[in-house]
């Protein structure tokens, strides 16, 4: 019990030292979107996951932590791991058929999204971020570095 209390305290520690640590020439982008990790929200997202719950549409933000294989299998999903609060993240299975790739994303770039959510165990699946070409789904969206992927 007392190592697991003194690796919680050293954690917390180093959390607070990151993000009180001033951004150093040449990394500040990367930097400055990885702090924003510390006050990214999203209860919204967070309800869902905790509820269970699916075909949500939400809007937020969230820094990528992990890029993915795209998904050819049917419909080409470009797919990425984006932490949306500190103790969650999803999966964003963008359309590539329907709107443009983000070619210049890296982990540690922060995304804003608008798309519909859908429930998994491992934080949910955040998809619909393009436009309906059928115009029967509300039409979603991606931005990165001030440019909308719809």
């Amino acid at each position: 019990m007392r190592i697991w209390l003194a690796a919680l305290a050293l954690v917390l520690l180093y959390a607070g030292y990151q993000h009180e640590r001033p951004a150093q020439a040449g990394n500040a982008p990367q930097q400055s979107a990885a702090a924003a990790v510390g006050v990214l929200d999203n209860p919204l997202l967070q309800e869902a996951f905790e509820q269970r719950r699916s075909n949500l549409l939400v809007e937020g933000r969230g820094v990528v932590t992990r890029l993915l294989a795209d998904d050819n299998d049917g419909s080409r999903h470009q797919r990425f791991i984006l932490r949306v609060n500190p103790r969650q993240t999803v999966l964003v299975a963008h359309n590539i058929d329907l709107a443009p790739r983000i070619e210049s994303l890296a982990a540690g770039d922060e995304v804003v999204f608008s798309g519909q959510y859908e429930w998994s165990s491992k934080g949910g699946v955040l998809h619909w971020t393009h436009h309906d070409p059928r115009g029967r789904h509300p039409g979603g969206w991606l931005q990165h570095r001030g440019r909308t992927y719809q």
